[in-house]
C-alpha cells in the first residue's frame, strides 16, 4: 500500500515588472546595515545576507537556523529556474507565506537576501529600506 504524502500549502508570488535598481552600488557592509535596521523592526525574525565569499545569519531563533537557510536557497533557486523556464526576465524579489511566517527574497549585485517576517510585515517596506526601487 503507497502512502500518499500532505502536501504543505505555500504561496509564491513573484514581482518581475522591473530589475533591481539601486540608487548606487551598495557596499556589503552598507547593505549589512540596512538589514540591521530592518531587524530591529517589529515582526522582522531576522535575514540571511549570503554572497560568493561569505554568508551572514542573524535570527531571532537559532535553533531554525538552518531551516532558514534551505528555504532562502531553494526560494532564490526555484524563482531563477522558474523564470528561466517560463522566460520571465530578472526576478527582482519573491515573497513566500506559510501560516505565520513570510519570506522576502532579493538579490542586489551578487549578494542574495532573504529578510524572514511575521506574515503581517509588509514586504513593500522592507524593499523601501534597503533602498531598492
Amino acid at each position: 500500500m503507497a502512502m500518499t504524502r500532505k502536501k504543505r500549502a505555500t504561496h509564491m508570488a513573484a514581482n518581475v515588472t522591473e530589475p533591481i535598481t539601486v540608487e548606487a552600488t551598495v557596499s556589503e557592509d552598507d547593505l549589512r546595515a540596512k538589514l540591521e535596521e530592518i531587524k530591529s523592526s517589529e515582526g522582522v525574525i531576522g535575514y540571511i545576507l549570503r554572497n560568493t565569499h561569505s554568508a551572514t545569519i542573524d535570527l531571532k531563533d537559532p535553533a531554525k537556523l538552518i531551516d532558514y537557510a534551505i528555504l532562502s536557497s531553494s526560494a532564490i533557486d526555484a524563482s531563477e529556474e522558474l523564470s528561466g523556464l517560463f522566460d520571465l526576465g530578472n526576478v527582482s524579489s519573491i515573497v513566500v507565506e506559510g501560516k505565520s511566517i513570510k519570506m522576502l527574497s532579493l538579490t542586489v549585485d551578487e549578494n542574495k537576501i532573504s529578510i524572514f517576517a511575521e506574515k503581517n510585515v509588509d514586504c513593500e517596506a522592507l524593499r523601501k529600506t534597503l533602498c531598492i526601487k
